[in-house]
């Protein structure tokens, strides 16, 4: 996985290194609210990490940072899980921000950096992200990414503590490669 650059950002792939920013993010209950509505432990956290480092060739987990500063990661990975079908040349979006980074654009400037990788080096034709239909943070930074809203959904998991909020639904919003380039002429 290459090294990513925004006018901000600096995106490098996830590393053993990452560990400790990755249990000081997902630590968070703020930051996991609308994920597992809790902080997670630090064996969560590990066992996660196993998982973020080990993805198809191409696609994974880049720590972000300005300047030096540790800012959240982002996610490029295939389609996994229930709710999103195995597509070829689709991928899902994903981000993860401290909160003493949000609402200052970052999200979206990584994000968008993302869906160029996607499209130019990897050739993808589809990117998708999904969010929990009240999460209306994560709703306006795919928005402002450039993706719109695909579809709505009850997610097919089912949750042994259901997060607040849950019961209102998932929703998909999407970028193809056609409207990508479009919007970048």
């Amino acid at each position: 996985m290459p090294t990513l650059q925004t006018q901000r950002l600096t995106l490098l792939p996830l590393t053993d290194e990452h560990l400790e920013l990755e249990y000081e993010l997902d630590s968070d209950p703020e930051v996991m609210r609308y994920l597992t509505g809790r902080a997670s432990t630090r064996a969560e956290v590990e066992r996660a990490h196993l998982r973020r480092i080990n993805t198809a060739p191409g696609f994974g987990f880049w720590m972000g940072f300005a300047d030096e500063e540790f800012i959240g990661w982002w996610i490029l990975r295939p389609p996994h899980g229930p709710d999103q079908p195995d597509v070829e040349g689709e991928a899902e979006l994903g981000y993860r921000l401290l909160q003493k980074h949000w609402r200052r654009g970052y999200a979206s400037e990584g994000s968008r950096e993302l869906i160029r990788y996607g499209f130019e080096e990897l050739g993808l034709d589809r990117i998708f992200a999904q969010t929990m239909a009240v999460n209306t943070g994560s709703r306006a930074t795919m928005a402002s990414a450039g993706l719109t809203f695909a579809r709505a959904f009850t997610s097919a998991e089912a949750y042994e503590d259901p997060v607040e909020g849950s019961e209102q639904g998932e929703v998909e919003y999407e970028i193809t490669r056609k409207t990508w380039l479009e919007q970048a002429r």
